[in-house]
């Protein structure tokens, strides 16, 4: 298995594992993957009224850095854009706000999860 395929799958796991946690906790699924032609918002969350962006972060390790240090200002940028295009698509005028959810899955499967309100 390439290098690059096993990230991608990383994430995927990840991505499933924070929608997974955030349901526990209440929210709502409304989006996965929103796309717009120069970003991608992982989850797009419902918690009560409000909407939630949600960027979701996986390591296998933090040895090379926190998760959310991989959220730069430029990442943070990307992300608002596409939650505004999201917002003049679907929104109707609903409240929203951008959450982050860091997940650092040992070698034995285990995940440590760690959610983020208004992370940005």
């Amino acid at each position: 298995m390439s290098g690059s395929n096993s990230r991608r799958e990383l994430g995927l796991e990840g991505e499933e594992a924070a929608c997974r946690y955030l349901e526990s906790c209440g929210y709502e699924i409304v989006a996965r993957n929103y796309r717009i032609r120069t970003a991608e918002i992982d989850l797009v969350m419902c918690d009560g009224d409000e909407l939630v962006f949600v960027e979701v972060k996986t390591r296998r390790t933090t040895r090379f850095g926190h998760g959310s240090e991989a959220i730069t200002p430029h990442k943070q940028r990307k992300i608002h854009g596409a939650a505004l295009a999201y917002m003049q698509q679907y929104g109707g005028g609903r409240r929203f706000r951008f959450d982050a959810v860091i997940i650092t899955k040992s070698y034995s499967g285990a995940m440590d999860i760690v959610h983020m309100r208004n992370a940005f």
